[in-house]
């Protein structure tokens, strides 16, 4: 191998250690990428790629990019699934004797990112661990950003099923496995669903329950794990301890903001698979995949940060716990009830910032300056928030009361410390007011003595040479000197020392600048120093209130979301949801939340619904396409869902039960990765269902056997309804679309089963959509109708009628242009007819007179009423 510099040498050195990274080397003031990285960074950033030469004449690929542009580059390998390692110069390059030292000072990755401008949004970054065994499934999940810690547990029945449901419910963006899991097919089509995920495999060792506890005990600084009710959960220990020392390892530190670590039971909360979440389009749209036209984008008004972050954790994770869920709601109505303490709650809350990650940045020392003011703007709204907390009086806020801290003294300190508008680099001064150290003072002071010091040389300079243009100025190159015009050179004193000559003008120095050059330089430096070290002193001060920081925000996102939810009821005349004994849903003038901010025209048409585990078990809806059938099912899963969360809901009355899950299959789609058809992918979606639904799950079926023959279809859609309705097998509450007629019988033959459909008005051949539920089955699907409002071709729509007349009427489909009836009922067929068919077709309308036009139909009226009358008398029908 040819010699190469030092410094790429260095270069491998460091690169070596960190193979799966871009790695960013600083080179003066830029950060440099070579080899490999270079490619891919002119490719992924659509920088230029150029080289560098490493020694006789050779040279490697380069790419650069300005180390003051540095967030905005990462962001973007960040966005594209790759890691990054900084790689900084760790002495100063003016001390440095030969090659700078340099060393990996920070690695970013998808889920570790903590910086805001890295961010998306301001919504949740997981980062999750999937330990992988024959006994089940251990999986932690982790937002960085935020000191969230979670940790569960994946075992029974179907637990590659529940891994997928968790995973597409936190949507994490990275995800770290052990290696013996690499291989597991299962485990690869989960992550398919997931393509903007980055995967890493880690050393099972790391996933080694006892490594893991001892990481985890030491983290926490306890001697066990039971306070925090982990050691029944060996799997999830193994997980949350292999994503503590993977982000640890990563920062080079101790994440002293995860303070704690949460057991959570899936089953404790309603239970939504991924397919659920989809078609009912909880956080985004099918079509678009954007957040605006979902549920979360209807009723997501909240003003902070974590209580947008909150407000998604209550709707994807509905409770199942009654008493919680009426806390909640209890919540909602006190506010209702108080407009005054909403409108100075939500000016309040309008003050605050991020708080859990901004304290997050200040646990890891990497907050700066302007993380600290924004910090102290927050707390100054504090001890008005804890007042108004105070004055309400429902249980939730009872509880939040006591998790809420006013840190009157660290507002203090930060008021106190720091300048209201600090620069954003730390180590160039002007950050710490005057007044708040001594030491700090003094040096200013000499600073600002140096400085007129300054201004008197030069003023003296002037009349000492009588050069009026003469200038000190200053530059971190030469530092102070002495600048003269090329034309005053002649008058330029021989204590001058010329430093350095331009096209216009030369710089010199004298020993009286020099000297005192020196003492101006030590003292701004000293000062700068000392700036930092006060800084740092006071975000140490702060990192030490983490813990009461963190409570007190997520007190306030509480706060948010209840006051989100109070205005959304106000706002779009929601009501209460009440929850019965009676295992029912009875839901007076329901509407879709999401349909009716969307609808133009006449608005959004209520409807009623009643749902029980005995006479009205299995409602099966009937009618045409576009008549309303799935916005009316989906709009009684969402208004359980709603309810569940906490929310006032979309109707006039709804008296509910609790709901353990909710399935919701509605319209399918090719497996193309998989390889599976839209009717594989419906069975698969289906058997799901059947496999875990409850007498307590609510189950919303469409379309059921669409993709196979007719017959077949049918079969399986029946066989479906029979198995969910029967109460040793299934027996949950369901509502079935369907255009299967024949299905309908079942509401004569099974008690619990009931008909309905949506309502049409028949306007001639045209059709009006009523959007009104009624108890009655449909009998006709209006196919036709609604191609026609669809906006086929005319002819097409021609066609499909005489086609279905045919059909209906059991006869053979002619092709086109062979005539719709039979050749006994055409008219101009007939033996009798010929002859007036023959006359009319010889006719020239264009080069008739109007008075032969008027004799030529004069004569073929006399000839049909010959023929009418011969019909007659032998009997026969003359209209015929």
């Amino acid at each position: 191998m040819s010699k190469t510099t030092p410094m790429i040498e260095q270069y491998w050195r460091i690169k070596k250690e960190h193979e799966d990274k871009i790695l960013f080397f600083r080179v003066g003031d830029f950060y440099e990428m070579f080899f490999e990285d270079a490619k891919i960074a002119a490719r992924e950033l659509e920088i230029i790629l150029t080289s560098r030469e490493t020694g006789k004449g050779n040279h490697v690929p380069l790419a650069g990019i300005p180390y003051h542009a540095v967030n905005s580059y990462i962001a973007r390998f960040i966005e594209k699934g790759y890691k990054v390692a900084i790689c900084d110069q760790v002495e100063d390059a003016r001390q440095a004797k030969g090659l700078v030292k340099r060393d990996v000072t920070r690695i970013i990755t998808p889920g570790t990112i903590l910086e805001d401008n890295l961010f998306k949004d301001s919504g949740n970054n997981y980062l999750s661990s999937v330990y992988m065994v024959q006994a089940g499934i251990g999986l932690a999940i982790m937002d960085v950003s935020t000191g969230e810690f979670l940790i569960t547990q994946l075992f029974g029945d179907a637990p590659m099923e529940k891994l997928k449901d968790e995973l597409l419910k936190y949507r994490p963006t990275e995800c770290i496995i052990n290696a013996s899991a690499e291989g597991d097919k299962d485990l690869h089509s989960i992550f398919s669903m997931l393509p903007d995920m980055l995967v890493s495999v880690n050393k099972d060792h790391n996933f080694h329950y006892s490594r893991a506890y001892e990481i985890l005990t030491n983290h926490f600084k306890t001697v066990s794990l039971e306070g925090f009710g982990c050691d029944e959960y060996p799997l999830a220990v193994s997980a949350g301890g292999a994503v503590l020392s993977y982000v640890g390892e990563l920062y080079r530190s101790p994440l002293k903001h995860v303070n704690n670590i949460k057991v959570y039971n899936p089953e404790n909360y309603m239970v939504i698979d991924g397919v659920t979440r989809r078609n009912l389009e909880l956080t985004q749209t099918i079509r678009t995949g954007k957040k605006r036209g979902s549920l979360l984008g209807i009723m997501d008004k909240t003003i902070t940060s974590s209580g947008a972050r909150l407000l998604r954790k209550w709707l994807e994770q509905p409770l199942i716990d009654k008493e919680k869920i009426e806390e909640r709601i209890e919540g909602v109505e006190e506010l209702i009830e108080n407009p005054f303490i909403r409108e100075d709650l939500k000016v309040l809350l309008e003050e605050v910032y991020d708080l859990e990650r901004i304290i997050s940045r200040v646990s890891f020392g990497t907050a700066g300056a302007r993380d600290l003011i924004h910090l102290k703007k927050t707390l100054k709204v504090f001890p008005r928030v804890k007042e108004i907390i105070s004055r309400l009086e429902r249980r939730i806020y009872q509880a939040l009361k006591e998790e809420f801290f006013t840190l009157e003294d660290l507002n203090y300190l930060i008021e106190k410390a720091l300048v209201d508008d600090p620069p954003i680099s730390l180590k160039e001064g002007g950050l710490i007011k005057e007044g708040f150290d001594s030491e700090l003072d003094e040096m200013r002071d000499i600073t600002r003595k140096g400085k007129k010091w300054i201004v008197e040389l030069e003023e003296k300079e002037r009349k000492n040479t009588g050069i009026k243009s003469l200038k000190v100025s200053y530059n971190k190159v030469f530092g102070y000197y002495i600048e003269v015009t090329r034309a005053n050179l002649s008058l330029v004193p021989d204590y001058f020392i010329r430093k350095q000559t331009l096209v216009n003008s030369e710089r010199f120095i004298t020993p009286e600048l020099k000297e005192y050059e020196e003492k101006i330089l030590e003292a701004e430096e000293k000062m700068q120093g000392r700036e930092y070290q006060l800084f740092n002193n006071v975000r140490r001060e702060v990192a030490a209130h983490t813990l009461e920081v963190q409570k007190s925000s997520s007190t306030l996102a509480v706060l948010d979301c209840l006051l989100n939810n109070a205005h959304l009821a106000l706002e779009n005349d929601y009501c209460p949801p009440f929850f019965n004994e009676e295992s029912s849903i009875k839901i007076e003038d329901g509407r879709h939340p999401v349909v009716e901010k969307f609808i133009e025209g006449e608005g959004f048409v209520p409807n009623d619904t009643f749902l029980d585990n005995n006479s009205s078990r299995l409602l099966i809806i009937t009618g045409p396409n576009m008549a309303g059938k799935s916005t009316y099912m989906r709009q009684v899963a969402l208004i359980s869902l709603m309810a569940q969360m906490g929310s006032f809901v979309p109707a006039q009355k709804a008296s509910l039960s609790l709901v353990d899950r909710i399935f919701a299959r509605v319209g399918a789609a090719d497996d193309l990765v998989g390889g599976q058809s839209t009717f594989m992918v419906e069975m698969n979606e289906v058997a799901n269902i059947l496999n875990n639904a409850t007498r307590n799950s609510l189950v919303i079926l469409d379309e059921i056997g669409r993709g196979t023959s007719t017959f077949d279809g049918m079969s399986i859609a029946r066989g479906v309804i029979e198995y969910l309705y029967d109460d040793s097998l299934v027996g949950s509450k369901a509502l079935f679309a369907t255009h299967y007629h024949e299905l309908t019988e079942l509401g004569d033959r099974l008690s619990g089963v009931k008909n309905y459909s949506m309502a049409v008005k028949e306007e001639g051949e045209e059709i009006v959509f009523l959007r009104k539920i009624i108890p009655e089955r449909a009998d006709r699907s209006y196919g036709i109708q609604v191609a026609r409002l669809a906006g086929l071709p005319s002819l097409v729509v021609q066609r499909a009628s005489e086609i279905l007349k045919e059909l209906e009427a059991g006869r053979e489909v002619k092709e086109p242009g062979e005539g719709t009836y039979d050749e006994e009922d055409s008219l101009f067929s007939r033996d009798d007819l010929k002859d007036v068919w023959e006359e009319l077709k010889g006719m020239d309308p264009l080069n008739m007179t109007p008075l032969e036009a008027l004799n030529k139909l004069f004569n073929l009226c006399e000839k049909s009423q010959q023929i009418k009358d011969v019909k007659a008398k032998k009997g026969g029908n003359p209209f015929d």
